[in-house]
C-alpha cells in the first residue's frame, strides 16, 4: 500500500541523479482551471541561478497579517502527489514559506486548486526535477526543513536503484539544510525505511534526533504533529501496515 502515488522517485540515467519519472495522468476540469487561474502566481519558473526567496513570497505575509516583508522559516517539499498533506501543513503553520517540487500535471493543478479552495499564501510550486532546483536554486544553509513523504518504494529488488532517498540526493541535500534545520521522511514500506535509515545515519551532516528521545523506536521518530494521516494512510493502518518516519537534524 502506497498513499498518494507520485512520480517524484529517482531514476538513475547515465549516472544523473533525477527525483522523478515522469508518468502521464489525466488532468480534471477543476485542476486544468486552477492551473490557468493560480498557476501565474504561485508556480515558480525554473532558473538556474539562487532563488529570490523575499520575491518569490512577497505576498505570503497577508495570511498573518504581517505589516512588512521579513524572512520566514522555509521548507522544501519533493514530490507532493495530490498535495493534500502540504495544504494542511501550510494552513498549519502559515508563517512558514514552502517550495514545493513536483512534475505530475494533475498533482500540481490539485494542489492549486486546493490553494485556491483554502486561501492559502505560502506555498510555491516548482513544476521541476527537484535536483535542477537544488543545485542552482538553492544556496547552502537557506532551508529550515525537507520534507519526503511516500516516495516510490519501487518494490521490486532490480528496480531499487530508482528509489529517491540515496545518498547522492542526501549528499546534495544537507549542505542546504540551515544548522538545526531537519529533514523529515515517511515511509509504509519497512525496507525501504530500513534503507533510508542507513542512508541518513551514513551522512555527517545529519544526526538522528530519535535516538536519544525515542530510543524504543529504534532510530525512527513518532510521527511529528503537523503530517497528517492521509486517506490511503489509514487505510493501511486499519489493514496492520505500518507506517515509518525518520527525523534527523543538521550539525
Amino acid at each position: 500500500m502506497t498513499p498518494d502515488p507520485t512520480p517524484e522517485t529517482t531514476a538513475l540515467q547515465h549516472r544523473v541523479i533525477r527525483s522523478f519519472v515522469k508518468r502521464t495522468g489525466r488532468t480534471t476540469s477543476g485542476q486544468h482551471k486552477a492551473l490557468t487561474e493560480l498557476g501565474p502566481r504561485f508556480l515558480l519558473p525554473y532558473q538556474e541561478s539562487t532563488l529570490d526567496f523575499v520575491a518569490a513570497y512577497a505576498d505570503s505575509t497577508r495570511a498573518t497579517g504581517q505589516n512588512s516583508i521579513k524572512p520566514q522559516p522555509l521548507i522544501l517539499e519533493i514530490g507532493f502527489g495530490m498535495g493534500e498533506a502540504t495544504a494542511h501543513i501550510a494552513a498549519l503553520l502559515p508563517e512558514t514559506n514552502f517550495l514545493c517540487c513536483e512534475v505530475h500535471d494533475p498533482g500540481v493543478g490539485a494542489l492549486l486548486k486546493r490553494i485556491g479552495e483554502q486561501d492559502l499564501h505560502n506555498i510555491r510550486i516548482c513544476a521541476h526535477d527537484a535536483v535542477e532546483v537544488i543545485d542552482h536554486m538553492l544556496p547552502e544553509q537557506c532551508l529550515d526543513g525537507i520534507h519526503i513523504f511516500f516516495p516510490d518504494p519501487w518494490h521490486k529488488a532490480r528496480h531499487n536503484k530508482r528509489r529517491l532517498i540515496q545518498s547522492p540526493l542526501i549528499a546534495k541535500l544537507a549542505p542546504r539544510l540551515k544548522v538545526g534545520g531537519y529533514i523529515h521522511c515517511a515511509t509504509d514500506w519497512q525496507e525501504y525505511a530500513e534503507q533510508i535509515l542507513q542512508v541518513l545515519t551514513e551522512e555527517p551532516l545529519l544526526k538522528n534526533t530519535a535516538l536519544a528521545a525515542h530510543p524504543e523506536l529504534q532510530g525512527y521518530a513518532p510521527k511529528p504533529y503537523y503530517r497528517p494521516l492521509t486517506k490511503f494512510e489509514n487505510r493501511g493502518l486499519k489493514l496492520g501496515h505500518g507506517v515509518w518516519d525518520l527525523v534527523f537534524e543538521r550539525v
